[in-house]
């Protein structure tokens, strides 16, 4: 699918406040947004996930193949059980990443960093906090998976973003712990 279908098919369920499928090039599988707001680069979805809402994740559109409009059982039951005319959209600028982590780094919240690939070798994970937003990067505090934090900052270019994930149960529950 070209950029400007897939904008026009976000735009629509932002609007009608439609789940989406969409196909991620670095991924086999499918995801379900709610899309809530986008940008030329970068759109907000709130992550669905049997029927359940799981916080928030932005992404950016060159990395979309194909995007669907769901429109069967299940998604009536999720529009239901989710409430989702009822989600308060955060107030994140989407413009650009920069504009993005500097949203982010006022909420004072963990979030997730990712780098997506199909080679698992070249994914890279980073949960922790903001430390400074740069022109062309991110100065990131990362705790390890025993909740240890790094004492080295990452310094994460936005060319190497794929996703940015917060209010999610995996960062919510696990910054509790740390």
């Amino acid at each position: 699918m070209k950029k400007t279908e897939i904008q026009g098919i976000i735009r629509s369920a932002i609007k009608s406040k439609d789940l989406c499928r969409m196909y991620f090039k670095y991924d086999g599988n499918y995801h379900y947004y709610f899309p809530l707001c986008l940008s030329d680069k970068l759109f907000l979805g709130a992550k669905e996930d049997d029927f359940l809402l799981d916080g928030f994740c932005i992404r950016r559109f060159c990395d979309l193949k194909k995007v669907e409009i769901k429109n069967d059982m299940s998604c009536d039951i999720t529009k239901k059980e989710t409430k989702i005319n009822e989600l308060p959209i955060p107030k994140i600028d989407v413009s650009d990443w920069q504009s993005v982590f500097s949203s982010l780094q006022k909420t004072g919240q963990n979030i997730i960093i990712e780098h997506e690939s199909l080679d698992d070798a070249n994914w890279e994970f980073y949960i922790g906090h903001i430390e400074k937003v740069l022109k062309t990067k991110v100065l990131f505090k990362h705790f390890d998976a025993d909740g240890i934090w790094q004492e080295e900052l990452y310094n994460i270019p936005y060319s190497q973003i794929t996703s940015v994930s917060f209010g999610c149960r995996y960062v919510e529950v696990f910054s509790k712990y740390v």
